[in-house]
């Protein structure tokens, strides 16, 4: 079993690669100087990464110093200090503006994704093969996956129906899943991932098979209301959503009922766990 964090860090072998992760935002942000280091191996990192800074600056006008964050991190001495950190995106622009031999695999590695992307735009069904491939190496069942990718294709069938209610914003559409989740199993969705010791990774991807049909039967019901009674706008979504929810929550109810134990699981397929309740991943 591999038991890596599955992040950035392991581009990187065996190189430490401080990250914090940001809940709100839900991504890492990665040390700059731990990058820089692991690339191109310079006397002093800093001192690197300043002349760095002044050339992205003046010669190309890249705004990646601009986004960088100072967020606090453990040293080697133990102590916590203001690094300079990049979330994902950022180190990946971070590594194309590296001149090193050591970048050249990364650079590689990144157009090789570059071209498959493309690639799946003239074939979508490569794209297809990729997921299932996916699913597959990490343990799950065709059965499963199946069922998985049915429930993506029903997700999008209510996502047009809530678009056909007037809802644009990525923030409505968080809202309106949270109503659901929140209905039938009394969490919103990221106090759900919480509960379950997730982070980035997907929470329908760690729920049990009653989970996952809870879910779905929330969203199936939620959709067919919307389409008999068209409701406009958040407000009258909401309303449609929770009531979705309850129809999850009294297939809840009964399921518990005749089962004696509870549908909720904190359980995930996850083969590694975080430890430290600041939200650090050190080495």
């Amino acid at each position: 079993m591999n038991n890596k964090l599955e992040t950035l860090t392991n581009l990187f072998e065996d190189k430490e690669i401080r990250s914090i992760w940001d809940k709100d935002k839900e991504d890492y942000y990665y040390s700059v100087v731990d990058v820089i280091n692991a690339l191109a191996e310079p006397k002093d990192a800093s001192d690197y990464w300043t002349t760095l800074k002044r050339r992205l600056n003046k010669e190309e006008g890249s705004e990646l110093p601009t986004n960088c964050r100072k967020l606090k991190m453990r040293a080697h001495d133990g102590k916590l200090r203001e690094t300079d950190t990049l979330d994902t995106e950022g180190i990946f622009r971070l590594i194309e503006s590296v001149p090193s031999p050591k970048a050249e695999p990364f650079k590689i590695w990144l157009a090789k994704l570059g071209k498959e992307r493309i690639d799946e735009v003239f074939d979508p069904e490569i794209a297809a093969n990729r997921i299932v491939n996916y699913y597959r190496t990490k343990g799950y069942t065709d059965e499963w996956i199946k069922q998985r990718l049915i429930s993506i294709v029903d997700r999008f069938k209510l996502t047009d129906i809530w678009k056909d209610g007037g809802i644009e914003k990525p923030v409505e559409y968080a809202l309106l899943t949270n109503e659901i989740y929140k209905s039938w199993s009394g969490m919103k969705a990221n106090e759900y991932k919480a509960y379950k010791g997730l982070r980035k990774e997907s929470l329908r991807d760690n729920m049990t098979d009653i989970e996952v049909a809870l879910t779905n039967m929330g969203e199936i019901a939620t959709r067919d209301i919307a389409r008999e009674e068209h409701p406009k706008g958040l407000k009258e979504n909401l309303s449609v959503a929770k009531r979705g929810g309850k129809v999850a929550k009294g297939a809840r109810d009964l399921y518990e009922q005749e089962t004696k134990k509870t549908a909720i699981s904190n359980k995930n397929t996850l083969n590694y766990k975080y430890i430290d309740d600041r939200e650090m991943i050190e080495g």
